[in-house]
């Protein structure tokens, strides 16, 4: 096999990520937007000692799971994997995708519970476009920072297609610098959306490498006459020469500093760098399982991670007390603001890493009857496991995980300090595209 090869392959299996696998000579060659059961003709782009990857040139004989896409981006856009194929397809592979994880990286063989899954269009409530040196807003390709132009993304709202083209005419009728990576050179890094799904308030950020920016007024007067439902429009400021997205300050230039949201019968307010899922009738789901998982009642619960406290402060009407952990002050200050304006008297929160504050109330004394856990793909270290095992000691532990690698590797981390995987669910909270979100319940072994 060689490069610009054209081979005919039957794909027998497909990645997580949604690259089909065909066999060649008994050489695996994967080829994304192929489904299992398709016959096609491919194209090698690039032979490596064991494997390779090709490009589909034409569909022989379609899989019986293969659907039309509906979008014109889908095959240039980093975003959906599996929009080429039927959505009870998709959610089998993401089952099999962290029941393989949690028996291959876990060594614990159990079935996990039926998938939870929800409406798959439209569903976001938040996006980040990065925009291109013509000054249109899109999202980055598969594995690369080249920008995709998408007008109608399938999984946001409407409106934000709206908002984006009003935001696209105002650049170029202003002549807005945008920013060039390569050089750290150019105003405008990416423009930031926000929807509350149940007020239907908007938040506009535009992501800029300075502290002001020229014709905010005009933008302001534009989206506001004609997005009623847009209540704060800010500054994001970020200079440094990072891919990371958002700085550290936000300066408002119309309405509020925050939006307001209602999840789980709770009114929480939302700042621009505040942690919240994206899927809001997922999320509800999601917070209803952890709350059967945490049998929260009369409980110390200890939330780590817990950005505006939505996880924890869904279970206070029933815990006898909710400390939370964010390292985001301004996530912090947004969960302080809604134990208070829902009236919730048990609720604390605490600005810090999780694994340093955890340490802090290990060393005040604070003994949780529950903790639970939400953290970034990367997941937990192993001294933040230690440290719960070994002196929080909870009877049950709540883990939300988006990354089954990372969970896989802790379940068999805390198995180790004394606690058993009891059950675990998957849940789709990104339907169309490869990632899968799962929620896991460990018990403290019997002594």
């Amino acid at each position: 096999m060689n490069k610009n090869d054209e081979l005919i392959l039957k794909i027998t299996d497909v990645t997580y990520e949604g690259n089909g696998i065909g066999k060649y000579d008994g050489m695996a060659v994967f080829v994304p937007l192929t489904a299992v059961g398709d016959t096609v003709k491919a194209k090698i782009l690039k032979v490596k000692k064991n494997f390779a990857y090709g490009k589909v040139l034409e569909i022989l004989s379609p899989s019986p799971d293969r659907i039309s896409a509906d979008c014109d981006s889908f095959s240039k856009c980093g975003g959906c994997a599996f929009r080429h194929i039927n959505y009870k397809t998709e959610l089998n592979l993401k089952t099999a995708k962290v029941y393989e994880a949690v028996k291959r990286l876990g060594g614990i063989d159990m079935d996990p519970e039926p998938i939870m899954y929800g409406d798959t269009a439209e569903y976001r409530n938040k996006a980040q476009y990065p925009v291109n040196a013509d000054g249109k807003a899109g999202f980055y390709a598969h594995h690369s920072h080249r920008i995709v132009p998408c007008s109608d993304c399938k999984l946001q709202p409407a409106v934000f297609n709206n908002i984006i083209s009003l935001c696209e005419n105002w650049i170029k009728k202003y002549s807005i610098s945008v920013y060039n990576e390569s050089c750290h050179k150019g105003l405008l890094r990416h423009i930031y959306l926000r929807e509350a799904k149940k007020t239907g308030d908007i938040m506009l950020v535009l992501v800029i490498n300075g502290d002001s920016l020229p014709y905010d007024n005009e933008l302001v007067k534009s989206v506001t006459e004609n997005i009623k439902q847009v209540k704060s429009i800010q500054l994001n400021i970020n200079k440094a020469d990072t891919n990371v997205i958002l700085g550290e300050k936000c300066v408002t230039v119309f309405g509020d500093d925050y939006i307001t949201d209602i999840i789980c019968g709770l009114k929480i307010r939302l700042s621009a760098l505040s942690f919240y899922q994206v899927n809001h009738e997922m999320a509800e789901k999601i917070y209803l399982k952890a709350a059967e998982y945490a049998e929260p009642e009369n409980k110390v619960i200890l939330d780590l991670y817990c950005g505006a406290g939505t996880i924890g402060l869904s279970m206070s009407d029933k815990a006898k007390q909710i400390i939370g952990v964010e390292i985001v002050p301004q996530a912090v200050e947004d969960a302080k603001f809604n134990a208070a304006q829902n009236g919730i008297e048990n609720a604390r929160f605490i600005c810090g890493d999780a694994a340093l504050a955890a340490k802090t109330l290990a060393d005040e004394g604070i003994r949780p009857d529950i903790v639970i856990v939400d953290p970034p793909r990367k997941g937990l270290t192993e001294d933040l496991i230690r440290t719960i095992a070994e002196q929080f000691k909870p009877i049950r532990t709540v883990y939300v995980s988006c990354d089954p690698a990372t969970l896989a590797r802790d379940i068999k981390i805390f198995e180790s300090y004394g606690y058993r995987l009891a059950e675990y669910t998957p849940a789709d909270l990104f339907p169309r595209t490869s990632h899968v979100e799962t929620v896991v319940l460990l018990l403290k072994n019997q002594e």
